[in-house]
């Protein structure tokens, strides 16, 4: 336990008492109450003194005794349908890994986009951006840096041994992987857990509905931009490898691809369910206007993908299923908590008027909304690079709702690219799952990291006030 862990233990229970037993109240009675609860979950979850799930726990207890909301009201959140759409996805997720069908759809992908350096590292990059979309960004990475290393090794055992160029190939691939990664998780809804914080905030709290094409709409074409981005940075500004030439990783990935065998039935019927999913997903509006009383949502197809996984036998003869209960010991279950414990904090900040609060302070003000959207923006995104993401998210997407709504906006002009601004953590390893794994490789040094990252960061900002000032008006 890091000494930071051991003070914000003491110092979160700490700040909630001192909060709560104010000699005059900041706002009213329950809106005090709820900041208390919000100091205690912040220093926790910055500081990581227990599991950020454990810190979700605390409205479920600390709600009730102070009377901020009976515990009914606070354990719906932790059951809403926006967990189940995300719990669903985890089990695809889950199929995919084990019938091996995420590493057969990644050594495709590098194997198609050829063999030249520039090419591996964006084959790399591809094929771990589409997996990031359907699967956690931090097992795609761990999918895609076996493959890697085994190539730069080519480069290390080659007859000029480790020069100039193979390090900058090693560190582009590297960096590439995780930096689209971080970046593909974008562009779904059950890409990274701060889309679905966002989402479920919206339903719950301001019955808006963003369905999981419209966020395609908005989300792929951010992520394909931003890894286009990555890899311009990457390969031809920071660490190009120039006339660097080598055959043997075609090899590599032949040889990855042969050992995977022929696609199984079993890889076959995750496929077909995968892309049923999906189809519905993309076609679910048309669907319901087809059958209008089937009312069919994206959390109800989620829960059809989770439980044909589980029932549809793949060999009959003998009752063998692709999945079985058991293999839900690996289902990230901490995250599905952190979201209700997210959603509980918005509906406390919500009910006790902190939200009104904030949106009538920032109606009395004359500050430029551009600047303000600006602001919001880079703060997400730079504190995020200190901080869990989807906890930083859970803390200030209401805060920004109120934000939106004193200056006059609809809420999603300004939540949607504040919470993508969560996922673009470039800069520092500590910052996201991805960016730990790459660094833990040691091809890479923190300053390189922190080189490309900054500029990523900054590139990152210009790109989000584009789609708050250009497009989202276009699109809702």
């Amino acid at each position: 336990m890091t000494l930071s862990s051991k003070i914000g233990l003491l110092l979160g229970p700490i700040l909630f008492l001192i909060a709560i037993n104010l000699p005059s109240a900041l706002i009213n009675e329950n809106a005090d109450a709820v900041i208390a609860v919000a100091l205690w979950m912040i220093i926790w979850w910055i500081t990581e003194a227990v599991s950020i799930s454990v810190t979700a726990l605390l409205p479920l207890l600390l709600f009730p005794i102070l009377k901020i909301m009976p515990m009914g009201e606070v354990g719906a959140n932790y059951g809403s349908p926006i967990v189940f759409l995300f719990f669903g996805g985890f089990v695809m997720a889950l199929a995919l890994e084990k019938v091996n069908l995420h590493k057969r759809i990644a050594l495709s992908i590098i194997k198609i986009t050829g063999t030249t350096p520039d090419k591996v590292v964006l084959g790399f990059m591809i094929a771990t951006a589409v997996l990031s979309m359907w699967i956690s960004n931090t097992a795609s990475t761990v999918v895609m840096l076996p493959i890697a290393m085994s190539v730069i090794q080519l480069l290390i055992n080659d007859a000029d041994g480790f020069t100039k160029r193979d390090r900058n190939f090693a560190l582009s691939v590297m960096l590439g992987i995780a930096f689209s990664a971080n970046a593909g998780g974008i562009a779904t809804v059950i890409g990274t857990p701060p889309n679905s914080v966002l989402i479920g905030l919206l339903e719950n709290e301001y019955q808006i509905e963003i369905s999981f094409l419209k966020w395609m709409v908005i989300g792929l074409p951010f992520s394909i931009i931003m890894i286009s981005m990555c890899y311009l940075v990457l390969v031809k500004l920071m660490f190009p490898s120039g006339t660097l030439k080598f055959n043997a990783s075609k090899e590599i990935i032949t040889q990855e691809l042969r050992k995977l065998g022929p696609t199984s039935k079993r890889e076959k019927m995750v496929l077909i369910i995968f892309g049923i999913t999906i189809f519905m997903w993309i076609f679910r509006t048309v669907i319901n206007s087809i059958i209008p009383n089937l009312g069919l949502s994206d959390t109800m197809i989620s829960i059809f993908a989770a439980i044909s996984l589980f029932a549809i036998p793949f060999n009959l003869k003998k009752g063998s299923f692709i999945l079985e209960w058991k293999d839900t010991q690996q289902l990230a279950w901490g995250i599905l908590i952190l979201f209700g414990g997210g959603l509980a904090l918005a509906k406390g900040m919500s009910v006790t008027g902190i939200v009104d609060l904030v949106a009538g302070l920032i109606a009395e003000s004359d500050i430029s909304v551009l600047l303000t959207a600006t602001l919001l923006i880079f703060l997400m995104l730079f504190m995020t690079e200190l901080m869990s993401n989807v906890a930083l998210v859970a803390v200030l997407a209401p805060v920004v709702a109120g934000i939106a709504l004193g200056l006059g906006l609809p809420i999603v002009y300004l939540l949607i690219p504040v919470t993508m601004a969560s996922s673009c953590a470039f800069m520092l390893p500590m910052a996201t799952p991805p960016n730990a794994i790459v660094f833990a490789s040691g091809y890479i040094k923190v300053h390189e990291m922190a080189k490309a990252g900054i500029l990523l960061n900054i590139l990152a900002v210009v790109l989000l006030v584009g789609l708050f000032q250009f497009i989202l008006p276009l699109l809702f």
